[in-house]
């Protein structure tokens, strides 16, 4: 379904938004007395509120963060001063405070607003941000070069939403901590014990058994004043002497060891307590983290109480909340995934399920209430996950890995490196591959074709429809080695899903339809398109199926009986499928003309997937004029087509 035209240009009402009404940058909030601050702060919340309810979008995660958002944007000189935001799903109420406020319910639309913070639409937005943990890193980088420029300028990393379990955020900690001269840096722990789902890890426990004490930090700041130079021996051991003794009342020193002085926790909604810390902070110098206890969903009901089902939402009316559709519907290829999986769990004893938080984006709650000892949420921690994988199948389990195409990205180098060069069997479950769609360039699976391809020993697969999908990952489980089926966001071409566990021959594609001249070689979420095109033209389908090993025999057949090749995938062009074919062609040494229609050499925006499918000329439309403008004498064919079915 396309977007929706976008809701008419309203002005934010002065009537129920007095101050809000009035604050186009920060700047303008900055004209405000700050004791108006808790009521600012109540307007955003309601204003989005009533966008999200326009738009949809992400929604839980902006809710818990107006107070922070507010006193952030009021004491900090944004722009000049950086706030680098992590998890991006958090900065709606930035974006709003932000010159976006009357655009905000185009978010995740056309020629909308990003949904994430995006360097290009605000320079505001400071870092660009789609996966998770990269704030630390990015704002120690700030750090760095603005202290060797001199201009003063602060910056601030927002990490929360879970983004603390990754080991990236670590990396960064431990890099800043340890620096002499010491980095003017602030981290803003926000601590909702939520990513999509709960969080989980030992991290979390330890957060969660954390105590504030105003008074140990009073006594700290005072000791440094009187202390002086903090590398005098009397300082060094006060500091040693301090974190210990700190560490009777705060379970754990993580930060202090690591070399941050930690403040905290506190109330993350207390927009009055925000201000005081980050007051006293801006004068501190060195590594800073500020810990923040917030409610995911703070102040919409509904939200707080359905933390996981309001992470994102479709447009909804506030005053009724998300009612569920009524009736039957297809299923998704991600609910294909989670019923074959407890399907073959029940089959196979040896079966582990693993994600990297995405239990409900990848469809493991089911799997995860029936099998929970073998499951295993690792938290924000993509390349854990695959090693994690690794090591079970060296002692025999048959790990599957459930994963977003674009977050396999970060761990692979741990497919190439623990799984594949070791030919260890594990699967891979690749959700949202090829376009997705409204989250934009972050989280589209364009490349995973391309980078899957080229690593030995894997087997890549991608469904033309569900029940070829739930076929491909039984292959997938039974082959004794790497392999990884790739299929698309949403719902397929609704052919019946069966209910047997049955596998396909290895590297075998499937003729749909009997043709002439020109063959359509199609790969995955494309095959149904193909197909139309293909009997409009009278020319030959092919459902591939497999990207590797390629159905070798049956190209070398096509090309004794026709003139031409044209591949279709949505995947980038670059190293995809298409490649593949004409590899295979060229080894053999025959020439045969290819059309290779795929994906652009670009980060394609946010928009829905038919619209991003049709500018990329992989619709029916595009396809068909495609063909014709490299063939243009089968438009003859075409034309009696037409004609016989309007006739």
């Amino acid at each position: 379904m396309a977007d929706l035209p976008h809701p008419p240009f309203v002005m934010t009402d002065p009537q129920r938004y007095p101050r809000l009404s009035r604050i186009q940058i920060p700047a303008d909030l900055r004209q405000f007395d700050e004791a108006e601050l808790p009521d600012i702060a109540d307007e955003l919340r309601a204003y989005l509120i009533e966008s999200v309810g326009r738009s949809g979008g992400h929604f839980g995660a902006g809710l818990g963060v107006i107070e922070l958002t507010t006193a952030l944007h009021y004491l900090y000189d944004t722009p000049d001063d950086r706030i680098v935001w992590d998890v991006g799903h958090q900065t709606y109420p930035h974006k709003i405070l932000t010159g976006r406020r009357d655009r905000i319910h185009t978010v995740k639309q056309k020629d909308g607003v990003a949904p994430f913070p995006k360097r290009e639409e605000s320079e505001y937005d400071t870092f660009g941000v789609g996966h998770s943990s990269t704030s630390i890193s990015a704002a120690l980088g700030m750090a760095i070069a603005n202290a060797r420029a001199g201009n003063g300028r602060r910056v601030v990393a927002v990490i929360g939403d879970g983004a603390m379990t990754a080991g990236m955020a670590f990396e960064a900690l431990n890099h800043a901590g340890g620096m002499e001269p010491e980095p003017n840096l602030l981290v803003v722990l926000n601590d909702n014990r939520m990513s999509i789902s709960e969080n989980v890890g030992g991290l979390t426990k330890m957060l969660g058994r954390m105590t504030g004490s105003r008074t140990l930090n009073a006594i700290r700041e005072g000791g440094k004043k009187l202390l002086g130079d903090k590398n005098k021996p009397t300082a060094k051991f006060v500091r040693r002497w301090e974190e210990h003794w700190k560490g009777m009342f705060v379970p754990s020193t993580l930060f202090e060891e690591m070399g941050f002085h930690y403040t905290g926790p506190i109330d993350g909604h207390d927009v009055k307590a925000l201000v005081a810390a980050l007051k006293t902070l801006k004068k501190l110098k060195g590594p800073q983290l500020l810990h923040i206890i917030t409610t995911k969903g703070k102040g919409y009901e509904l939200a707080e109480g359905d933390q996981i089902g309001y992470h994102a939402v479709s447009p909804f009316d506030p005053s009724q909340g998300v009612v569920s559709k009524s009736g039957a519907k297809k299923p998704t290829y991600t609910d294909v995934f989670g019923d074959w999986l407890c399907d073959m769990a029940a089959a196979d004893p040896l079966l582990m399920g693993i994600t990297p938080a995405m239990r409900e984006g990848s469809g493991l709650v089911r799997f995860s209430k029936e099998y929970p000892e073998r499951y295993f949420d690792v938290a924000i921690a993509e390349q854990h996950a695959v090693t994690l994988a690794a090591g079970m199948a060296c002692e025999g389990a048959k790990p599957v890995v459930a994963i977003y195409s674009t977050f396999l990205q970060r761990a692979y180098d741990q497919l190439v490196h623990d799984v594949a060069i070791q030919k260890l069997d594990v699967l891979f479950a690749i959700d949202r591959g090829g376009v997705v769609g409204p989250d934009g360039a972050t989280h589209a699976g364009n490349l995973d074709l391309s980078y899957l391809r080229c690593v030995p020993h894997m087997v890549v697969m991608a469904p033309a429809d569900e029940n070829e999908c739930r076929q491909m990952l039984s292959t997938g489980f039974r082959y004794p080695g790497p392999a990884a089926v790739r299929y698309p966001r949403g719902t397929g071409p609704g052919v019946a899903v069966q209910a047997n566990l049955d596998t396909l021959p290895i590297g075998k594609a499937q003729v749909r339809r009997e043709g002439t001249r020109v063959a359509l070689l199609a790969f995955g979420a494309l095959v149904p398109a193909a197909e139309k095109v293909g009997e409009e033209l009278g020319l030959t389908v092919v459902n591939m199926r497999f990207v590797k090993p390629m159905d070798r025999a049956l190209i070398l057949q096509l090309a004794k009986t026709h003139d031409g090749f044209a591949t279709l995938e949505d995947n980038v062009v670059m190293g995809g499928a298409g490649s593949a074919v004409a590899e295979l062609l060229n080894e053999e040494n025959i020439q045969r003309p290819i059309l290779h229609l795929g994906l652009p050499d670009e980060f394609q925006h946010h928009a829905s997937r038919e619209d991003l499918l049709a500018e990329a000329g992989l619709d029916v439309e595009g396809i068909r004029k495609a063909l014709l403008s490299r063939w243009p004498d089968l438009s003859r064919a075409t034309r009696v087509a037409l004609s016989a079915a309007s006739g």
